[in-house]
C-alpha cells in the first residue's frame, strides 16, 4: 500500500539522496586518487574516467541488494512500528543533513567522513523522536563488537584509524626505499623486485575484495579462502614477471622508444630485441620527472629574495584545456551552444591538480616550497616502477569503495522507499534494494566525482606531504592494508581517515617532521570532529521543527 499522502517525503527523500551520493562520490574521490594523481602516476583526466568507471561498477555490480535500515544500527526501527511514516520522516531529514553538510564540506575543500556524516543524520532525528535514551551509544553485551557498533565508533575510528594506516604505510614505504630507493642501482633492483610487489598487492587486492566488497558471499571455506589468495598472489605475479617485466626493462633500461604499451604481450621475446636506435629529435622519453614543479634544497639555499620567499621552481609544461575559451558569437550559436556543453561535461576535469597543489593559498595551505625541499628525491627510473602498482591499488580502492560507501547514501534512502510503497517498517532491520536504487547511488557517485571531485583532490595529495609514485603506492597500500586488518578484526576505520593517516607516516619516514603540512591535517583532523555533531544538530532541529510544529485543529 502506497502512502500517498506522504508523495512529497518521498520527493524530498530522492532529491537529497541524490545530492548525498553526488557529494559522496565528490568528496571521498580523493581517498583513492589523490596519491595517484599528485604523485603524476596517472593525469587527472584518465584518474576521473577510471574512478567513474569502477565506483559505478562496485555500487551496481556488488553493491548491497540488502542494505542495513541504518548502517550504523544506533536506532532500534522496532520502536516506530506504530508510526512507519515518522520513521520516513526521520530517514529524510537525516539525509538531508547529511547532504547539505557535504555540500558545504566539499565546496570549502574539506575532506571529511561520509558515513560519520549520515551516522549524525540518524542521530540527530532520533534524538529528536526518542530522546537521548533512544541512541544505541555501545552495543549492549561487550567486547570488541560492542566497539564496533554504536556511536563510540566513531571516536575510536579518530585514533585506530590514522595510527594504523599511518604504521603501516611507514612500513611498506621504509623497506621499498632501503631495498629499492637507496641502492646503488636503484631501477635495476625495483625490476626484480616488480613481481613481488604485483604479487603482494593482488593478494591484499583479493583480501579487500572478499572481506569488504559488497553484500555478496563467497562460497569459500575459511580454510580455502588463504588458498585462493596466496594462488592469485602468485598467479599474478608470475604473469607479471613472465611478460610485463621484460617489457618494463626494454622501457626503463634499456629507453627504448618505440615499444608501445600493446608489446607487453610478446613478454619474453622483448629481450631479444637488438639495439635501440636513436629516438627522434624532440622525443621527451617515457619516463617523466616526477619532481618537476617541486622545490629542492638548492632553490631554499639560493633564495634572492630578503624576505624569504623562494624562487619560482621549474614549473611543468604547460597544460592544455579541455575546454579551450568561449568563442565569439550570439548564446544561440552552434559554436557557443557546443563550448557550453563541453563546459558543463568537461570542467570538472579540466582542472590543473597538481598546479593546484603548489598553491599555498586556501586551506592550511603554509609553505609548500620549503616542505616539499625538506623530503627526499629518488631516481625516477626507478619510481617509474611504481605508477602501474599505483594506479592497480587506487581502482581496487574506488570499486570496494563504491560497493560499500553507496549504502550511506541508498540505505536511508532505501528505507524512505520501502515504507512510502509498503507502507510499514522493513523486515528486521533490512530494506531490501531494488537495481534502479543502485544505479542511482552508483550514477550519483559517479557524476559527483566527475563534476566537483576537484575540490578536494587540490586540497590533498602535494599539499599533504611531497608525493611521488614509490610514495604514493606505499600510502595506498598502507590504506588498504588497514582496511582489511580491521575489517577482519572488527574495527571501526573510515577511508578517509586511513589514506589521511598512511600520508603522514611516509611523509614522517623523510626523517624531518617539517616535511608534512601540520596545518593542513589539523584542519583534516578538525573537520573529522565536527562532522558527526554537525550533521546531528541539523537533522535534530529539522526533525523537531516538524513533529512540534502547531497543526489545524491542534492546540497552539
Amino acid at each position: 500500500m502506497v502512502l500517498s499522502e506522504y508523495n512529497y517525503l518521498f520527493v524530498i527523500g530522492t532529491f537529497f539522496a541524490g545530492l548525498d551520493a553526488f557529494n559522496i562520490g565528490a568528496n571521498d574521490v580523493a581517498n583513492a586518487w589523490a596519491t595517484a594523481v599528485g604523485s603524476q602516476s596517472i593525469s587527472y583526466l584518465h584518474a576521473m574516467m577510471l574512478a567513474a568507471v569502477m565506483e559505478f561498477s562496485g555500487a551496481v555490480g556488488v553493491g548491497a541488494r540488502v542494505a542495513d535500515t541504518i548502517r550504523t544500527k544506533i536506532v532500534d526501527t522496532e520502536q516506530f512500528a506504530d508510526a512507519p511514516g515518522l520513521l520516513m520522516l526521520g530517514m529524510v531529514c537525516a539525509v538531508t543533513a547529511s547532504a547539505v553538510y557535504l555540500t558545504f564540506a566539499t565546496k570549502v575543500g574539506l575532506p571529511v567522513s561520509t558515513t560519520h556524516s549520515i551516522m549524525g543524520g540518524v542521530i540527530g532525528f532520533g534524538i529528536a523522536a526518542l530522546g537521548v535514551n533512544g541512541i544505541q551509544w555501545v552495543e549492549p553485551g561487550g567486547g570488541m563488537k560492542a566497539l564496533n557498533s554504536g556511536v563510540v565508533q566513531v571516536f575510536l575510528a579518530w585514533i585506530i584509524a590514522p595510527c594504523l594506516a599511518g604504521v603501516f604505510a611507514a612500513t611498506i614505504f621504509s623497506i621499498t626505499k632501503f631495498a629499492v630507493l637507496l641502492r646503488r642501482n636503484p631501477a635495476m633492483r625495483g625490476l626484480f623486485l616488480v613481481p613481488v610487489y604485483f604479487g603482494v598487492t593482488a593478494s591484499l587486492i583479493v583480501m579487500l575484495l572478499v572481506w569488504k566488497g559488497g553484500s555478496y558471499e563467497i562460497a569459500l571455506t575459511d580454510a580455502q579462502i588463504p588458498v585462493v589468495i596466496v594462488c592469485v598472489g602468485l598467479g599474478w605475479a608470475a604473469l607479471v614477471a613472465t611478460f610485463f617485466v621484460p617489457w618494463l626493462y626494454r622501457v626503463v633500461i634499456r629507453e627504448d622508444w618505440q615499444l608501445r604499451w600493446y608489446h607487453v604481450l610478446q613478454g619474453p621475446f622483448l629481450l631479444r630485441r637488438g639495439d635501440v636506435p636513436p629516438p627522434p629529435e624532440g622525443y621527451q622519453g617515457r619516463v617523466r620527472d616526477f619532481y618537476a614543479g617541486h622545490a629542492t634544497k638548492e632553490d631554499v639555499e639560493s633564495q634572492g629574495a630578503k624576505d624569504g620567499s623562494l624562487t619560482e621552481p621549474a614549473q611543468p609544461p604547460p597544460r592544455k584545456s579541455l575546454v579551450g575559451p568561449k568563442p565569439e558569437g550570439a548564446w544561440y550559436a552552434g559554436p557557443v551552444l557546443f563550448w557550453w556543453f563541453k563546459f558543463a561535461v568537461l570542467r570538472g576535469v579540466d582542472q590543473d591538480i597538481v598546479g593546484a597543489q603548489h598553491d599555498d593559498g586556501g586551506l592550511a595551505g603554509g609553505n609548500l616550497d620549503e616542505m616539499h625541499a625538506r623530503a627526499a628525491r629518488y631516481d625516477n627510473r626507478a619510481e617509474y616502477l611504481y605508477t602501474f602498482l599505483q594506479v592497480m591499488t587506487a581502482a581496487t580502492a574506488s570499486f570496494v569503495h563504491g560497493a560499500n560507501d553507496v549504502s550511506n547514501a541508498i540505505g536511508p534512502y532505501a528505507t524512505i522507499f520501502q515504507v512510502w510503497n509498503d507502507g510499514r517498517l522493513p523486515a528486521g532491520d533490512k530494506a531490501s534494494v531494488p537495481v534502479w536504487i543502485l544505479v542511482f547511488g552508483g550514477g550519483g557517485i559517479a557524476i559527483g566525482l566527475w563534476t566537483y571531485g576537484y575540490r578536494i583532490m587540490r586540497n590533498l595529495g602535494n599539499k599533504v606531504t611531497l608525493h611521488s609514485p614509490s610514495r604514493g603506492f606505499s600510502m595506498e597500500l598502507g590504506s588498504a592494508f588497514t582496511i582489511i586488518f580491521a575489517t577482519r578484526m572488527s574495527l571501526p576505520v573510515s577511508t578517509t581517515q586511513c589514506i589521511t593517516g598512511a600520508t603522514v607516516g611516509v611523509g614522517l619516514c623523510n626523517g624531518d617532521w617539517r616535511a608534512i603540512n601540520w596545518r593542513m591535517v589539523a584542519w583534516i583532523y578538525a573537520g573529522w570532529f565536527i562532522t558527526l555533531p554537525t550533521a546531528a544538530i541539523l537533522s535534530g532541529s529539522l526533525m523537531a521543527f516538524v513533529i512540534n510544529a502547531p497543526r489545524w485543529g491542534g492546540q497552539i
